[in-house]
């Protein structure tokens, strides 16, 4: 499967449903030591605050608590940026969008070259992820 990516994402469109990929999604981003912190439902939270029906979206925010603490040593205040977001997303046709964040180019806005090592493992990561998604659609 092929993926694109724009300024901030990279991403994969699956076939099948929001529901169906999430389990696969944390499986894969458990294999590379990613935890989910967060949750987002951007459906239930939309039809609960505004009463208005959208596709399903999850927004989970993953964090690998090793390289994390490395990060925060290094750039104390990056917490704004953190955890690394993961979202799935309903698209038309029966297929999910799964995306990962550009953390080289979320690292790259602190100016701080000491994290680009770790930017450019957790790249990696997050592409592996989503390279085992796509060898499952």
């Amino acid at each position: 499967m092929q993926t694109s990516r724009n300024a901030y994402g990279l991403y994969l469109d699956l076939p099948g449903s929001v529901a169906q990929w999430r389990p696969r999604a944390e499986a894969a981003l458990k294999a590379e030591g990613f935890g989910i912190l967060t949750e987002i439902d951007v459906q239930a939270t939309i039809r609960a605050k505004l009463g208005k029906e959208v596709p399903a979206q999850l927004i989970l925010g993953a964090c690998n608590p090793p390289i994390a603490h490395s990060v925060m040593t290094a750039e104390p205040d990056i917490g704004l940026l953190l955890p690394c977001n993961v979202t799935l997303r309903e698209l038309a046709g029966g297929k999910t969008r799964v995306g990962v964040m550009d953390v080289n180019g979320m690292l790259a806005m602190t100016g701080n070259a000491a994290l680009a090592p770790f930017a450019g493992e957790i790249g990696q990561r997050l592409a592996r992820v989503l390279a085992a998604l796509g060898a499952e659609a």
